[in-house]
């Protein structure tokens, strides 16, 4: 993997409209292209806008070789990936393999009773009692288990009632997710980043979990998962040199990841995981609130960073994404130091061992929308959650409290492009309403601001210093409370990353071969190293060693 690789992600659905539906559309992000390229990253990974009923907005694929017409057409996508190679931007599809939609062609013929069909999903019958098959929980809430017509039998969905689980030990599934990725490959498609695949190996027997025990232990990081994605690869991106693959783990360990994306493996490039993004859960519970910590973060970063190095592994890395709340405010400041915050993530993120992802409105430092309703939400996630908080026995405020700090919506926003009461997201009315355009927008933010500067500047220093896209991580000061601070070293070249991750000021005791180095990126400029650096709040500094400070 190449370290100096920094990938941008689109969620078209609110990326740009070009017909004034309110949908974001494919035409929209080839308007846009200029913007991404002044923008700079080598890849773009898009959400998926293959054919779908949009019950998990895109997620649910119904065809995966066909272009949902609401998003455009596949001259439209020909087009899109030509117009981005022309500025040397790859295009990463995303690939959700774990599932289809209930309304694609195969769960449709199986239905209809055709043996070959119905041996693509992975179907059960009732438990003794009569019920589901197993324990197992969807992740959308309720049981992961729903009737198969009138068979009087079971499907398994681990997402949504309409996301059937597709089974991977039938090698007719795994030939049809090879000749998928091909297809796109042949199209130009140089990137693949895949759903939840860490979930593809389930076993033959389904087992509920003990008691006490969480059902999710039962069908991740299945044994079989390794074997599954090796044989991909051969089958289909292996064969085409220079594709980036990145693979969406859920509820993972630092062992597997290794395994996953330690290149001797065969497998993939790199590895999301989400325990970072896990630490202001209260006993791992997502619709629940506590204060971040930012301890917490700072520990799990260094874990992660640490264990996959050790292991040989990649990371991808991220703060922001379209199933997550837009950073900035979570681990940060949404307020008055919003561009020192926003900045400061940037830094962290963009220096580490791995590989930095940036979504859409992140490099303008866009915010969780303020929103009062439910009825402000789409998302079938934020709904479901919300009702079964009442069910807990929250009070309506309490519950939509939650909703408000946790929902997946929060991030699907549309990019703010000015001040305009659609944000020029659209002519029409937009299908999730942004809320604070007139104070954060692109337009404004290209014109004065400092936060795309700042990811412009990033992605130079990772092409630029070897330290930086391909050096060793080392922690440093690992007690600190509230300063991440590590070391990346290179035969070349040292260079020194401190973040304050807090509201207040704070100090470090620099390493002494850094007092006298050269200031590389600082957020607060004009800063003079001295042997305790004072730290202003939010403050990021880049320093390598040993040169006079420029």
């Amino acid at each position: 993997m190449d370290g100096r690789t920094v990938i941008y992600q689109i969620y078209p659905k609110s990326f740009q409209d070009s017909t004034g539906d309110g949908i974001g559309d494919i035409r929209g992000i080839i308007d846009r292209i200029p913007y991404l390229a002044e923008l700079g990253p080598d890849m773009v990974w898009f959400s998926p806008f293959f054919v779908s009923p949009q019950r998990d907005n895109g997620y649910d694929v119904a065809d995966y070789r066909a272009i949902d017409p609401v998003m455009g057409t596949m001259v439209d996508v020909e087009e899109l990936i030509a117009g981005l190679a022309a500025h040397g931007i790859g295009v990463m599809f995303d690939m959700v393999f774990n599932h289809t939609s209930t309304a694609h062609e195969w769960f449709q013929r199986a239905l209809d009773g055709d043996p070959i069909y119905r041996d693509y999903y992975i179907i059960r019958p009732s438990a003794p009692d009569g019920g589901p098959p197993t324990n197992w929980e969807s992740k959308f809430g309720g049981s992961a288990w729903a009737p198969f017509g009138d068979t009087g039998e079971w499907y398994l969905h681990l997402f949504d009632i309409t996301q059937a689980d597709l089974d991977w030990r039938n090698p007719r599934v795994r030939q049809e997710m090879a000749d998928i990725v091909n297809f796109w490959l042949d199209k130009g498609v140089r990137g693949f980043r895949f759903d939840v695949i860490n979930l593809i190996g389930k076993k033959e027997e389904l087992l509920s979990s003990a008691p006490g025990v969480d059902p999710r232990v039962m069908y991740t990081d299945g044994e079989d998962v390794h074997p599954y994605l090796q044989e991909l690869r051969r089958a289909s991106f292996g064969r085409v040199p220079g594709t980036v693959t990145v693979g969406e783990m859920s509820s993972t360990s630092i062992e597997r990841c290794v395994a996953y994306s330690n290149p001797a493996n065969g497998e993939l490039d790199m590895v999301f995981n989400f325990h970072h993004l896990k630490v202001d859960y209260p006993g791992g519970e997502k619709w629940a609130l506590k204060p971040y910590d930012s301890a917490d973060l700072k520990r799990v970063l260094n874990e992660w960073a640490e264990g996959m190095q050790v292991g040989g592994g990649w990371n991808a890395l991220f703060l922001n994404n379209h199933d997550q709340p837009r950073a900035v405010g979570r681990f940060g400041d949404a307020g008055e130091l919003r561009v020192e915050a926003a900045t400061m993530l940037a830094t962290l993120t963009h220096t580490q061992r791995g590989t930095p992802f940036i979504y859409q409105g992140e490099e303008i430092g866009m915010t969780d929308p303020e929103y009062t309703s439910l009825a402000d939400y789409i998302d079938v996630e934020a709904h479901n959650a919300y009702h079964s908080l009442l069910d807990a026995g929250l009070a309506p405020a309490d519950a939509f409290t939650v909703v408000l700090a946790r929902a997946r919506d929060n991030g699907r926003t549309p990019v703010q492009w000015d001040d305009s009461p659609t944000a020029g997201f659209t002519t029409g009315v937009p299908w999730l309403r942004p809320t604070n355009q007139e104070r954060i927008n692109v337009a404004s933010e290209l014109a004065d601001g400092r936060i795309f500067r700042h990811y412009q500047h990033l992605i130079a220093l990772r092409r630029a210093h070897p330290a930086i896209a391909a050096g060793s991580y080392e922690a440093w000061d690992r007690e600190h409370p509230a300063v991440y601070a590590f070391l990346r070293t290179h035969p070349e070249e040292r260079v020194l990353v401190v973040c304050n991750l807090t509201f207040n000021p704070q100090r470090l005791t620099l390493p002494p071969e850094f007092v006298d180095g050269t200031v590389l990126s600082d957020n607060h400029p004009g800063t003079k190293l001295t042997p305790t650096l004072p730290l202003q709040p939010y403050q990021a500094l880049v320093i390598a060693e040993g040169a006079h400070q420029s």
